[in-house]
């Protein structure tokens, strides 16, 4: 049965996060990614309050491809620590999802992009 995702991710700014979704898609471990310029993130690190403007990016995906996507932001995020937040899907519009399906079920190989 297909598990759909959403997951957030959070990086320094609009070019690191179309770096990254360009590289998601890519790899096929991502359907879409929307890049969402202009977060303002109020956080604590190594002891102390910090504050950072930022790029969210919602990542469409789903449970199998998860691990995979996990593994490829912690090899190319510039944060020691990059936010992956996976949440499920609870329902959504057949069409789409059937999309999405079929976008992840797709091997590099099939990308001429790569």
């Amino acid at each position: 049965m297909f598990e759909p995702l959403v997951v957030l991710s959070s990086c320094s700014g609009p070019e690191e996060g179309a770096r990254l979704a360009r590289l998601l898609v890519g790899e096929r471990v991502a359907a879409c990614v929307s890049l969402v310029p202009g977060a303002q993130s109020i956080y604590l690190w190594q002891g102390k309050m910090e504050e950072a403007g930022e790029c969210l990016l919602l990542i469409k995906t789903s449970r199998p491809c998860l691990n995979r996507l996990q593994e490829l932001l912690a090899g190319h995020h510039s944060y020691d620590v990059p936010e992956v937040l996976a949440i499920p899907v609870a329902d959504g519009s057949p069409a789409y999802l059937r999309w999405l399906e079929e976008s992840l079920a797709q091997t590099s190989e099939d990308n001429p992009v790569l």
